[in-house]
């Protein structure tokens, strides 16, 4: 990215960079806490999850082990919810913490969840403007097209409505984790403060990414309409 070297990019990224590390510090942080207590009622995170989507009133969805760490998901296409292996089988609170995290996601798609419906139809455009932005912008500074230019900007811009969408429906499905763990007794007033910790900070993950979005395509912003009034003033 030849942009990478500009001071202006330089400048309005480190902002998001440094808000991008201090979260991812802060969430593996809180993680490696939140592991070291388990859960009083005994629950592994697949049994909380189980627990938390019945008490939803959420049906027929399958939950199953992935590889990887935190790499846990709800599947809305396929009603599968995934948890990492640590979390899938270990009775933590961190681990109860984030699966009854994806099973708010379950409840949200099984009460059709506003934002979730948006979120959902706006995926496959922003995975493609995600895809071809960069591509776009690279060609249109190559060839001097402004044509192109906007036209990155535009896809570009469907990655960020994206992430601005989906921070209230994480924060949602947080708040309905927590409220069905102590509903269903599976966790102690005591303990959801460990697990409103390690959702918090997986939260500010969300946030930081959000935020970096937002001043790349700024940066796209203010370096387009500099291009383009120069352009206007050699026609005149």
């Amino acid at each position: 990215m030849p942009f990478a070297f500009d001071p202006l990019y330089l400048l309005l990224m480190l902002p998001g960079m440094a808000v991008a590390g201090w979260a991812q510090t802060r969430i593996h942080s809180a993680y490696r806490e939140g592991s070291r207590y388990r859960a009083s009622s005994g629950v592994t995170g697949a049994e909380a999850a189980a627990v938390v989507m019945q008490s939803g009133g959420v049906r027929n969805v399958q939950i199953e082990p992935v590889a990887g760490q935190l790499t846990d998901h709800y599947d809305p296409s396929k009603k599968i919810l995934r948890l990492s292996e640590q979390n899938y089988r270990y009775d933590s609170l961190a681990a109860v913490g984030v699966a009854a995290h994806e099973a708010g996601h379950a409840i949200q798609d099984a009460s059709h969840y506003p934002l979730l419906v948006v979120r959902n139809l706006i995926v496959p455009l922003a995975g493609v403007g995600g895809n071809i932005s960069m591509t776009a912008l690279l060609a249109g500074v190559i060839f001097q097209s402004m044509t192109l230019i906007w036209a990155g900007i535009l896809l570009f811009s469907t990655v960020v409505v994206f992430q601005i969408v989906n921070l209230p429906v994480e924060f949602d499905a947080s708040r309905r984790a927590r409220q069905q763990l102590q509903a269903t007794g599976l966790v102690t007033p005591e303990e959801d403060q460990i697990v409103g910790k390690v959702l918090g900070a997986a939260a500010m993950t969300y946030v930081a990414g959000t935020l970096t979005s937002i001043l790349q395509l700024l940066f796209f912003l203010i370096r387009a309409g500099g291009v383009g009034r120069r352009d206007d003033d050699r026609h005149t």
